[in-house]
């Protein structure tokens, strides 16, 4: 049986904005964004349950209505949201210190560098996924990753002397 739009909203709603907030790092953006996307499948909503793979159409949708966002004002702003996890040690400090500094390093990101290492780091897709969701090719996708985590490495080196950090360097691991 097909879910309906409303149950649909009510059960996913939250993972698909949640997704939106780690992909824009603003929760006003994330909202816009989810609303955005949803606003425009409303109408073929029936037909969309059909097809199946609804989470990956959306994600995808959001991904690239990110990517083309006309108004670019939240862009020019100074990132310092604070993304829920797990505590990894016991000093609350550090942990928030780390993730500050990993929410502006990776908000000083192009926009589809970005894109590509939320998608290979918070949503742990393929490369192949990365390249259908962005639309473009396997090595456009790891070109932009290597070149993304390249600028974070370079610009947390830069920042080391300014703030201790011990744990913002295990945010961006190692090359895939």
């Amino acid at each position: 049986m097909d879910e309906s739009f409303e149950e649909y909203v009510s059960s996913h709603g939250d993972d698909l904005l949640r997704f939106a907030y780690v992909l824009g790092g603003d929760r006003h953006l994330a909202e816009d964004l989810v609303q955005e996307v949803l606003a425009r499948v409303y109408p073929r909503w029936h037909r969309m349950t059909q097809v199946g793979h609804l989470d990956a159409y959306l994600r995808t949708a959001v991904v690239r209505q990110f990517l083309s966002w006309r108004r670019r004002r939240s862009s020019r702003e100074t990132l310092l949201g604070v993304l829920p996890e797990r505590v990894r040690s016991t000093d609350g400090a550090v942990d928030h210190a780390a993730r500050d500094e990993m929410w502006r390093l990776l908000a000083s990101l192009p926009r589809k560098q970005r894109a590509v290492l939320v998608l290979r780091y918070y949503e742990d897709l393929a490369d192949a996924r990365i390249a259908e969701v962005l639309g473009c090719r396997q090595t456009t996708v790891r070109v932009h990753a290597s070149h993304g985590i390249a600028r974070l490495r370079r610009l947390l080196g830069r920042s080391r002397s300014s703030v201790a950090t011990p744990s913002a360097a295990d945010l961006i691991g190692g090359d895939r």
